[in-house]
């Protein structure tokens, strides 16, 4: 197992600000922080996090995990290049199920999750290794009772000393809306639009006529109020609708034609990036009877 010895620094910006910094690990990632962006090609964390290069106070890997523990709607992973976890906060701990660390620590996605997932997992941990930045992927876990809940996936190669060492990452619930903002009215017209017209062909252009709003500033609002792009909102309610479908008796393809994609192909691409399985497996698992032990099965959110 690899036992990291990379430093972080720790720089307090302001009451509202901050910084997490590397040192030895090496992320490759540009400052960014929870307000305002400075940087012209920010990397943004989720929950507000500023990553930068800095020299100042030292903080391991193994004292950041006990942080992160704190956050429950967070998910905090590292892996060794073998696909180990080497680092997991309780919040993972807990949505795989199992009630210590120990339990997590040392094995795979593939002896943690059910194959069907556990592989998909693994090709993606892959890319990572291979230099892939995973920049707030919107993707979706299931809870022992079959309820999908949504989250905002990052992934980066963990160098060590110019080497990849592993996988570094975090994975936050996706949450409410914000309504107070100025424009959610607007929006929120919008998002009824996609609910109802899903299985079209939408436009961002015709989205952002709706809302009497510049492209650019649907995309900013959205972000805002929703978290996401519209883009993204637009695949979470198709992937929603497939879902529902996928437990009655009608054909993969039909279905995906219904919930507005092109063909069969691009539905089972964007099936699987999203949930983490192809859509016949996902049938498979939700005409299963759940079992009383059953584990929470934890798609983006317990992610390496």
């Amino acid at each position: 197992m690899l036992v990291l010895s990379a430093e972080f620094s720790i720089v307090l910006m302001s009451p509202a600000w901050s910084v997490i910094s590397e040192k030895a690990c090496g992320l490759s990632c540009k400052t960014i922080y929870y307000g305002a962006c400075q940087d012209p090609a920010p990397w943004r964390i989720p929950f507000g996090l500023v990553v930068e290069r800095s020299n100042r106070m030292k903080i391991s890997a193994d004292e950041i995990e006990p942080l992160f523990d704190a956050l429950p709607d967070v998910v905090f992973f590292v892996k060794d290049v073998a696909g180990r976890y080497t680092h997991a906060n309780l919040t993972l701990v807990r949505r795989l199920g199992l009630k210590r660390r120990d339990q997590v620590i040392g094995k795979s996605v593939t002896e943690l999750f059910p194959s069907t997932m556990g592989g998909s997992y693994a090709a993606q941990d892959k890319r990572v290794l291979g230099g892939e930045l995973i920049e707030n992927q919107l993707e979706v876990h299931i809870f022992s009772n079959r309820a999908p809940g949504w989250c905002l996936t990052c992934k980066r190669p963990l160098i060590v000393r110019d080497e990849v060492r592993g996988v570094i990452g975090i994975s936050r619930d996706l949450g409410q809306p914000d309504g107070r903002h100025p424009t959610y009215d607007r929006l929120r017209r919008v998002l009824n639009y996609m609910n109802e017209h899903y299985a079209e062909s939408l436009r961002v252009r015709a989205l952002a006529e709706l809302a009497a709003l510049s492209i650019a500033q649907l995309e900013r609002h959205f972000r805002r109020v929703f978290q996401l792009t519209p883009q993204q909102v637009l695949t979470k309610i198709r992937i929603e609708a497939a879902m529902r479908s996928l437990q009655g008796n009608d054909s993969v393809a039909s279905i995906g034609l219904s919930c507005g994609f092109v063909d069969q192909s691009a539905f089972a691409r964007q099936f699987k990036a999203t949930v983490g399985m192809t859509p016949r497996d996902y049938r498979t698992m939700a005409s299963a009877p759940v079992e009383k032990e059953d584990r929470t099965t934890t798609v983006s959110s317990a992610k390496p």
